[in-house]
């Protein structure tokens, strides 16, 4: 599968176990987020990019490990996130304020410690791929495609009423709960879990 960018997700494996590997040899906490954490847990592979999230007090330290692991780093004007770029081209972003949503150390608590393509790796919760992904909504860029995929692909796994909480200052939020009740993929009880 090649994405949008011409990276194959094969690619984009192979820079987030070196970024993964590095960072844990560093003793960098971290965590699998996004859309490759979606697919760790059953969802559809990612087009884009590799998503780690770390403390904001870890940044400057990730960036230098990852430097020294061969990665090209970038620091973009927003303030929320650095990039990383391996030998092919894949970026690994990782982010460390994404919106309103601290990572600290209970959001890495809530990450499970799981094996991807062999590699062991905290990876985020269902709840918090989600919530994040909700929270990042906004009128600029209002896509429910990647939404809906991970709702549909993880819907066994998301504790619907506690996102439902989480992200009940987000119009958006709000408008997506009745997109999935009215499409049948959570029951339509205000929050019940998966149907």
């Amino acid at each position: 599968m090649i994405d949008g960018d011409g990276k194959d997700f094969d690619d984009l494996l192979c820079a987030m176990k070196d970024a993964a590997a590095a960072l844990r040899d560093g003793e960098v906490p971290f965590m699998l987020a996004g859309g490759i954490a979606s697919w760790a847990r059953g969802g559809p592979p990612t087009e884009h990019d590799v998503d780690l999230m770390i403390k904001p007090d870890d940044v400057d330290r990730a960036a230098g490990v990852l430097e020294q692991a061969g990665f090209r780093i970038e620091r973009p004007p927003e303030e929320w996130l650095i990039k990383a770029f391996d030998d092919k081209g894949c970026m690994v972003d990782l982010i460390f304020r994404p919106v309103h949503t601290p990572v600290d150390d209970e959001m890495l608590g809530r990450a499970d410690e799981l094996e991807v393509q062999a590699v062991s790796m905290r990876v985020m919760s269902a709840d918090d791929i989600l919530a994040t992904k909700l929270l990042a909504l906004t009128e600029h860029s209002c896509d429910f495609e990647s939404v809906l995929e991970v709702a549909r692909a993880l819907r066994e796994q998301i504790h619907w009423a506690e996102v439902r909480e989480r992200t009940q200052e987000s119009a958006f939020a709000k408008a997506f709960f009745v997109l999935v009740e009215e499409l049948g993929v959570v029951q339509g009880t205000g929050g019940a879990e998966a149907a």
